[in-house]
This record gives structure tokens, sequence and C-alpha cells, in this order.
């Protein structure tokens, strides 16, 4: 990506670069993203595979610009959807300089994290740094043997680390209480190439303001339904304009979107008896989208089904995968 301004400005030593975070669902990817760039760019949740975009969070140091791509959690596809997710991630990780392989410290290793491993296995010995996340949910005990855990996955499936593979480094870290979140960005920050800063100072994310409603939308929907539910919510928003005739010094910005579900019983969760929840919806999103944009926001929500949109690939295409 080109320099947006004089790059000679930024000292020699100076480093800039793109970091994947990788993980299986839930495995803490994005709320990592969110502590080390200090402000909210991927939407978190309790639910698995929540992030369906890849977001690029912006991290600003004083010797270093880290570019995080937060992506999908990579996991064996079941549907159409979960197949072009996984070749998201593909893709990006082919971009990017290093990786961050997102490990909870509170789940023991499964298969889920062993055929991860074995995807990384295969980047060419692109640095892969593992990030035991969730240190905050276990004790001191538990962490020492996720961490010897952790590195065994790594000599096993990467090679041992006395023959230049394994994890270029082991990372223990609570993004909730911030503990050793600076360690993350310095570790990660010594794999990236020599550069001058590929974003201005200040820019936290590329991406669009479009797509950060409707995925603020899409978390607000998430809070609290049903595990199965998640997978089949998608928000798309139609209208984002500012309202006419409106003070100059009240401005309020009109947002129309659609949240689209696949059955007509799912609507009717959304919904919530008389609308009570698709309310409650609104308020948080509103309150997300507010504090994003700094503007006062009118949101209409309304909430369409699309019948088996996740296997229908014209259904895909119209939203946005």
């Amino acid at each position: 990506m080109t320099t947006l301004f004089d790059p000679s400005n930024a000292p020699e030593d100076f480093r800039a670069g793109f970091v994947s975070l990788v993980g299986r669902p839930n495995a803490g990817k994005s709320t990592l993203t969110n502590a080390l760039v200090g402000e909210k760019v991927a939407i978190t949740s309790s639910k698995p595979q929540t992030t369906r975009h890849t977001i690029r969070g912006i991290v600003h140091r004083e010797g270093f610009q880290l570019v995080l791509v937060d992506t999908p959690g990579l996991h064996r596809p079941r549907t159409l959807l979960g197949q072009r997710l996984n070749d998201l991630v593909t893709q990006t990780l082919g971009e990017v300089d290093a990786v961050g392989f997102c490990i909870p410290a509170d789940e023991k290793i499964g298969p889920g994290d062993r055929y991860i491993a074995s995807q990384l296995a295969l980047l060419n010995r692109k640095p892969v740094i593992a990030l035991v996340t969730k240190t905050d949910k276990v004790k001191p005990d538990a962490i020492a043997a996720q961490l010897l855990a952790v590195t065994a996955l790594g000599d096993k499936v990467l090679g041992p680390e006395n023959q230049g593979a394994g994890f270029a480094a082991v990372v223990p870290v609570s993004a909730v209480q911030g503990h050793q979140v600076e360690d993350v960005a310095k570790v990660l920050s010594e794999r990236l190439p020599l550069s001058p800063p590929l974003y201005p100072d200040g820019e936290l994310t590329d991406e669009p303001e479009l797509t950060m409603v409707a995925e603020l939308i899409r978390e607000a929907a998430l809070e609290g339904v049903r595990d199965e539910l998640p997978h089949s919510v998608a928000v798309v928003v139609d209208e984002m304009n500012p309202r006419e005739g409106r003070p100059a010094d009240r401005p309020l910005l009109d947002i129309h979107a659609n949240v689209f579900v696949e059955r007509d019983s799912q609507k009717a969760i959304i919904i919530g008896k008389g609308g009570s929840r698709l309310k409650a919806i609104g308020s948080q999103a509103r309150g997300s989208i507010e504090k994003l944009l700094g503007t006062a926001v009118y949101l209409d929500l309304r909430v369409k089904v699309a019948k088996e949109w996740q296997r229908d690939p014209k259904q895909l295409g119209r939203l946005g995968f």
C-alpha cells in the first residue's frame, strides 16, 4: 500500500507492515485487535464466527506502525459462506508480513487449533507468533501449562524451534485487562520490515464507514440470542445520509438498514415480543454508531428473511460475501 505522506519524515529504523490475527472462532482475535488499537474497530461477541470481514486496525507507536488484519475464524467449512470465509483468510495470510495465532488459555488445544496450525505450516516459513489469549480467565499454573502445550504444538506442526521452525514466539495476553498487550505489539512489530508509516498518524482503520456501521448493528443483533442464530444474521445498510434542514450545530444522520435472517422463526426472535428486542438492538447500535461517527443518528431497522442465504451463491453476493 502506498504511503499517504512524506516518507522522509520517518526515522530510518521505523518499521511498518501487516499482521493477520487468526484462530478458531471466539479465540479473542477481535478483542485483542481493539485493545491494541485502543478503539473499537472490530465487533466482539461471545458467539462464534462473529467477524466476517477483514478489519484493518492500525496500531500507532513511536517506532512502528502495525496494521492488524482481523479475519473470520479459520475452521472446517460446513456451508458456502464458511468456505468463502476460509478463502478470505487464506488470501489474507498470503499478503501479510507475520501471523498472530490466537489460542485461548481457558480451553485445551483441540482439533480446531491443530487444523489451523497445519494450515499455517503451509505459509513457507512466514513468522507465526502464538498468542495465548484470555489469561484473565485462568490461574497462573494453568497459563504455564498452556504455554508449554502451545510450544509443543508449534514444534510438532511447524518443526522444532532449534531447526529454525516452531512458533517465532509464544506470548500470554489478556486483552480485557490490558495485561501484556504492549508486549504483543512489540513482538509483532519485530517481524515487520523496515518501512515508513503506511497510514497517517491518528487513522485507526481503513474500513469504510458503511461497513463499520453494518457491523455495529450486527453486533447488537447478536447479543443474547440463541447459539445458532449468529451464523444466520447479516446486515446491509441501504442509506446513510445527513438529514436536510438541520442546524449546523445539531446535525443528524439518517441510517436505513436491513437485518437479514434465514427463517421466519429467526425473524420473530430478532423482533421480539411487541418489537421489544428490535428496539433494544436499535438503541444499542445507535449508541455505538454515534460514538464511532461523532454525530447524532436516526436509525431505521427492518428485519427481512433471505431463505438459506448462507448456501445460496446469489444471495451471498447480494449480502456482500
